[in-house]
């Protein structure tokens, strides 16, 4: 089986959850082909398990400005005639399939010349009855259409009594932590914002990542280019500071860390997160940086881990078999060892009965 499989570079969780399920597609023999987009070719790092033969196209990205996602910017910005081309250019012919992590010019080029598709994300989880925030019609509208495809595969830190999957991410090994050490990833804020933050917390080490060219120190706060070193921070730290996208979220409560989030502001998504998070009790949520806030939260103790069970080969597996349409027993194969811990059963607006 050949694969072209398309994968949304608008910040670095999409490329993390690949990197977790290319290796275990190749040990299912299956062959790729690669298409990134949303960032330029030469804003891509750590992409050696993708080989050196992938093309990028500009896709489409969202707008933010200060830790606030910009929607008609996001629509009037983004190079349509040039998208559009890139959607007709796209030769499908030697695939047997298409796989898309939100990603659109491959999910497009699918749906216009008649190529099946699987998505398999975080975002296809939102087309079931799971925990979401009220209202941001055209934000839901743009979820909808980013990226179509014909089979939805959804990723979440609980089933929610849906035909959905655990998160797909890399073991980690559980070690133990520096109680004074914070991971701070914020990719919506500015540097100044992040510093003047977190600055009055002087008994605490805060290692940041960010798009910067070199390391750079301010008193107690590290700030550090992003690079493969990340992960050996997350694995020794306290706790994590982030906006609230899916996969850092994950990997913390794979690894049983505190976390702090603050999601992007009228981002339905990041928002919808947060209230998941929420209701798991799995998260302390900020709408902006609330140093009162922060005080109290570096004081909490850590959480549970959750051993989220090995998603990338049950899904390469599946993929393998060609029984595309069946995913009952994917779904219950996942789902039957997770625990969960203090999560008990109870009910979430928005969504059915939760069952830890």
């Amino acid at each position: 089986m050949k694969i072209l499989y398309g994968i949304q570079g608008t910040g670095n969780g999409h490329l993390t959850r690949a990197r977790a399920l290319v290796p275990a597609l190749r040990k299912a023999n299956i062959d790729m082909d690669f298409v990134f987009s949303g960032r330029p070719r030469e804003d891509f790092f750590d992409m050696e398990v993708f080989g050196d033969d992938y093309r990028c196209f500009s896709g489409l990205s969202l707008v933010t400005e200060k830790g606030q996602l910009k929607t008609f910017r996001t629509v009037a910005e983004n190079k349509l005639g040039e998208f559009i081309k890139d959607i007709k250019s796209l030769s499908l012919d030697d695939y047997d399939l298409v796989l898309s992590d939100f990603e659109p010019v491959t999910a497009w080029a699918a749906k216009v010349k008649g190529k099946a598709s699987i998505g398999i994300s975080h975002q296809c989880a939102f087309f079931h009855d799971i925990p979401k925030v009220p209202g941001y019609p055209l934000a839901r509208l743009l979820m909808n259409i980013f990226a179509p495809v014909s089979i939805k595969i959804g990723l979440h830190w609980h089933h929610f009594d849906q035909p959905i999957l655990p998160p797909l991410i890399e073991p980690h090994q559980v070690k133990p932590v520096i109680p004074d050490k914070i991971l701070v990833y914020m990719g919506f804020e500015t540097i100044e914002d992040i510093t003047r933050f977190l600055s009055p917390f002087k008994n605490y080490q805060f290692i940041v990542y960010a798009k910067v060219d070199s390391i750079q120190h301010y008193d107690n706060i590290t700030v550090k280019p992003l690079s493969t070193t990340f992960h050996q921070d997350l694995e020794d730290a306290a706790g994590v500071i982030s906006n609230a996208g899916f996969e850092l979220a994950s990997e913390c409560l794979q690894l049983g860390k505190k976390l702090l989030i603050k999601p992007l502001l009228g981002q339905y998504e990041q928002l919808s997160n947060a209230l998941a998070l929420q209701q798991l009790g799995r998260a302390t949520v900020m709408y902006s940086l609330d140093n009162h806030l922060l005080e109290k939260w570096l004081l909490e103790s850590a959480n549970e881990p959750i051993a989220y069970p090995d998603t990338a080969t049950h899904l390469a597996q599946w993929l393998a078999n060609g029984d595309w349409n069946n995913t009952d027993s994917l779904k219950e194969t996942l789902w039957k060892d997770v625990n969960l811990g203090a999560v008990e059963k109870q009910a979430f607006p928005g969504s059915k009965t939760l069952t830890a």
